[in-house]
């Protein structure tokens, strides 16, 4: 059990007798890719995002007193926080040779002690008490305190160690830039360099989820189907809706991931989310949702008045979402549905063409097929690989149940296209009509296949974009695209 120290608790000189001096971790971007106190915001945003209006006054008694009353409400699992493994390969080697080490971090405490207990590493603690914030010159003093000037090697990674740094022996620099390196250099010794691979373009573009971006394909769906695809003027204010909707939904993908990370380091390949995985900062997605959120709304104002309405239901549902409703059993599904219907209205109310009744009641059933196909996707999944037992609320009991409900509610959808043929509507809008009638059983293949893919373990996290990627799902696509032209 690691022995926990107060800040600035004087121990003299005594560790000056060893034969090599401590060394000496800072947590936060050091030891762990990632920040304590963001996760621990976030944490506590998931608990109950009312915090928020309290965030303020604890921040005025000062950032030691913020950082605990934050620390008290929220509870981090350490053994889920993304690592530096080759540092803390390099620590336990220090170790095994009978160095000294320090766990000397800003974070709290109660955060550090866990952090250090987990690890089972360090043999000291020294961290944010509450009443004195441990970094920068404060760390500093404390450092020379228990162990004397230059008498101590340090591992830092930002320009708030270079305070430590000149009054350490030898540095230890992780992912340093260019210039936080030169000024070290010329502070002390730099003994050893941690760098991780330059991936930051490709990782911002993963966080945003562009790949997801093929859900929002759905907005041309009434453009389609009221048989007016090739009026440009339809179609420029289609593609806006298209680019409004994309960047509403990465606004909120950036929020979810957020909100998501002790689920998604759960989760055998959402682990690797760049936030989950450490490799983005937390505070980056913070502020870069409002950002695109900001700029979906510039581009909804291009578009007709009930497109935004339509978008302003959807951001609010879909946050709802993220914090409360996904976690609410068979109710989280049916907003899922309900999410991609929107999709579907917002494409109509951005050229002002209202969809018919068949065509919500056909997307509001085929929408939540897929959305159970999803959970269940999830729990195969989870089962297969982690050997977990229970994912947002649904147990591995229930996955029949799901299928049945899932597979049920394409079938109906399959029905409500076939009464909209037989009611004579279809005679309206396509001349040979009858061959409409195809669109049946390729449909009802369709959804069989995606529910059979689903059972073997090899559904992608989201149908849709699954249907989009998948070759059969593509043929099928095109299939139905074909009998719609004849039909027509």
């Amino acid at each position: 059990m690691s022995k926990q120290v107060h800040p600035l608790e004087t121990s003299g000189l005594a560790n000056q007798q060893a034969t090599s001096p401590p060394l000496v971790v800072d947590l936060d971007g050091t030891l762990i890719k990632t920040d304590s106190l963001a996760e621990s915001f976030f944490a506590l945003m998931r608990q109950n995002p009312l915090y928020v209006f309290l965030l303020p006054f604890w921040l005025l008694r000062g950032k030691a007193f913020f950082k605990r009353q934050i620390s008290q409400r929220v509870i981090l699992d350490a053994s889920l926080l993304p690592y530096r493994h080759e540092l803390l390969d390099y620590l336990k080697i220090q170790r095994a040779q009978g160095r000294q080490l320090v766990l000397a971090t800003g974070t709290e405490e109660r955060i550090a002690k866990q952090v250090a207990d987990y690890l089972q590493i360090f043999d000291r603690i020294l961290a944010s008490n509450g009443t004195i914030n441990l970094s920068g010159q404060n760390k500093r003093n404390c450092l020379i305190a228990e162990f004397g000037e230059k008498y101590f090697d340090y591992a830092g990674n930002s320009r708030r160690d270079l305070a430590v740094w000149s009054s350490a022996r030898k540095a230890i620099l992780v992912n340093p830039t260019g210039s936080l390196f030169r000024t070290t250099a010329g502070v002390t010794e730099i003994e050893q360099v941690f760098r991780s691979p330059k991936r930051k373009l490709r990782l911002c573009l993963e966080a945003l989820r562009f790949h997801q971006w093929l859900k929002n394909l759905l907005v041309f769906v009434p453009l389609v189907m009221a048989h007016r695809f090739f009026e440009l003027d339809l179609l420029g204010k289609t593609f806006l809706a298209f680019l409004a909707f994309g960047l509403c939904a990465s606004s909120v993908y950036l929020v979810n991931d957020l909100l998501d990370l002790p689920s998604d380091r759960h989760h055998p390949r959402k682990r690797q989310r760049p936030f989950a995985a450490g490799e983005l900062s937390l505070l980056w997605g913070l502020g870069l949702s409002p950002f695109l959120l900001g700029l979906s709304l510039v581009v909804s104002l291009l578009l007709p008045l009930p497109f935004l309405g339509t978008l302003a239901i959807y951001y609010v549902l879909n946050l709802t979402y993220s914090f409360y409703l996904k976690r609410i059993v068979l109710l989280d599904v049916i907003v899922l549905a309900g999410l991609y219907t929107l999709r579907v209205m917002a494409g109509s109310a951005s050229i002002s063409i209202w969809p018919s009744s068949w065509l919500v009641a056909f997307s509001t059933f085929i929408f939540l097929s897929l959305a159970l196909v999803k959970r269940y996707a999830e729990l195969v999944t989870m089962e297969v690989e982690s050997g977990v037992v229970q994912v947002r609320g649904y147990q591995i009991v229930d996955k029949e149940l799901l299928a049945s409900l899932g597979s049920g509610s394409g079938y109906v959808a399959v029905l409500v296209l076939a009464i909209y043929i037989s009611s004579g509507v279809a005679e309206i809008h396509y001349t040979r009509h009858y061959l409409v009638w195809l669109l049946c059983p390729l449909l009802l293949y369709w959804i069989s296949y995606v529910w059979l893919i689903a059972h073997r373990g090899r559904m992608h996290d989201d149908p849709l974009v699954f249907t989009i990627r998948d070759r059969v799902s593509r043929i099928v696509l095109l299939l139905a695209a074909v009998v719609l032209l004849l039909a027509k």
